[in-house]
């Protein structure tokens, strides 16, 4: 089959103590483009640092517009690299992702570990190859597409004319896994509801180093209220801007690429966009809390910002529930509407910030590393263990009890 990439992967060189480098798996990194600055960026990022000497190989890849550490490894890409407008924006490029993807070999490799949210699960390998899938989320441009386009649904619309057809092809790419890690319980749940996989929980790392520079952002006084999110509809950015805008004597600094016209922001909100991570780092460490009413798959942001003591008031659903302990590291808010955002903020308690960072300590890149290698080690050594259903299946996540055979 002519393929988009074949890439031969070098031999790791690392390996666990008391164990001989020959015994190490040879691994590649898959992600599903590498154009922005997310969580899931982070996790590919901690993968590539988990196996040193391993590539990445991704669909669309835009150096600029991501974290600087990827430029430190080999980052091989589609054809789809050849259009700038996808580099922009990936999702311009959802009809041809699925071919882009299904197209990509991977030889002479031992396991490929897939950093994936719908895409990069579907990475072909040759014979003897093993796939491990590092879930973030099931498609949601297929299951939770209200609300990933909500804020632009003419290509919600323009999609649903190849949605059936693209579930199957998700579905027929989950059937070539060999064993499905996911991030959360809550998207442990959504993986069995949409492919009958039962996948083990791995919490990602909180990849922010709290003792690197901190750069003063001007214009701020430390105890302001931040948000870091990128510019989807489930992030609910304007539902917290709009809570804080009301609230007499605070102010809100939002971070990020969905943070947007600084120009039009209310008065104590202050819009900053991109950021680099030493200003991020100077942001998470003087604030007063984090907050955060997006519907998270895990949602990395509260817990960097618990690294730096900072607690966080974040939403009750979602990878929230695995991660915040109420009065410890933050509070609940009880639904994504201003005045639930409000009343949160008004019962956060002054927290003690050591047991805040202690609390994060639970996520740590050490923990995940030790935890991904041993799951790699044991799928090349064993068989496959994933067991599907026969049928395949077009699931809306927002009704467990609902499934539309495809």
């Amino acid at each position: 089959m002519k393929t988009l990439t074949r890439y031969v992967a070098p031999r790791v060189e690392a390996s666990p103590a008391g164990q001989p480098q020959s015994a190490q798996p040879r691994v590649v990194v898959a992600h599903d483009y590498v154009t922005q600055r997310g969580g899931a960026e982070r996790v590919a990022l901690a993968m590539l640092r988990c196996f040193p000497g391993s590539p990445l190989v991704t669909s669309v890849y835009a150096a600029e517009r991501t974290f600087p550490g990827f430029d430190r490894h080999q980052v091989r890409t589609s054809l789809l690299q050849n259009v700038p407008a996808f580099r922009n924006d990936p999702r311009l490029a959802l009809p041809l992702l699925a071919p882009a993807w299904g197209m990509t070999t991977i030889d002479d490799a031992d396991v490929v570990v897939a950093s994936s949210s719908g895409w990069a699960h579907a990475v072909r390998t040759a014979p003897g190859v093993r796939k491990v899938v590092y879930c973030h989320n099931p498609a949601r441009w297929l299951y939770q597409s209200e609300e990933y386009f909500a804020r632009s649904p003419w290509r919600g619309a323009a999609l649903a004319p190849v949605r059936r057809p693209l579930a199957r092809w998700d579905n027929r790419a989950a059937r070539t896994a060999d064993r499905y890690l996911a991030n959360s319980t809550v998207v442990a749940e959504r993986i069995k509801r949409v492919y009958g996989i039962e996948a083990e929980v791995l919490a990602p790392p909180v990849a922010v180093d709290v003792d690197a520079e901190r750069e003063p952002v001007p214009g701020l006084e430390p105890g302001f209220l931040i948000t870091v999110a990128r510019g989807r509809g489930y992030k609910n950015t304007a539902i917290v801007e709009d809570a804080v805008a009301g609230m007499a004597g605070q102010r809100l600094v939002v971070v990020g690429s969905g943070s947007g016209d600084p120009r039009t922001a209310p008065a104590p909100v202050t819009r900053l966009g991109i950021v680099s991570d030493a200003q991020l780092r100077w942001l998470y460490a003087n604030a007063r809390a984090l907050v955060s009413v997006s519907y998270e798959d895990f949602g990395l942001t509260p817990i960097e910002a618990n690294a730096f003591g900072t607690p966080a008031v974040v939403l009750r659903a979602g990878g929230f529930l695995d991660t915040l302990d109420p009065g410890v590291s933050g509070v609940f808010v009880e639904e994504p509407t201003v005045q639930a955002v409000r009343d949160a903020l008004r019962r956060l308690p002054d927290l003690d910030r050591a047991r805040v960072a202690q609390h994060a300590g639970r996520y740590s890149e050490s923990a995940f590393r030790t935890r991904l290698r041993a799951v790699v080690r044991d799928v090349v050594a064993g068989p496959r263990v994933i067991k599907l259903p026969e049928q395949e299946r077009t699931i809306d996540l927002r009704d467990p009890e609902a499934a539309r055979i495809g």
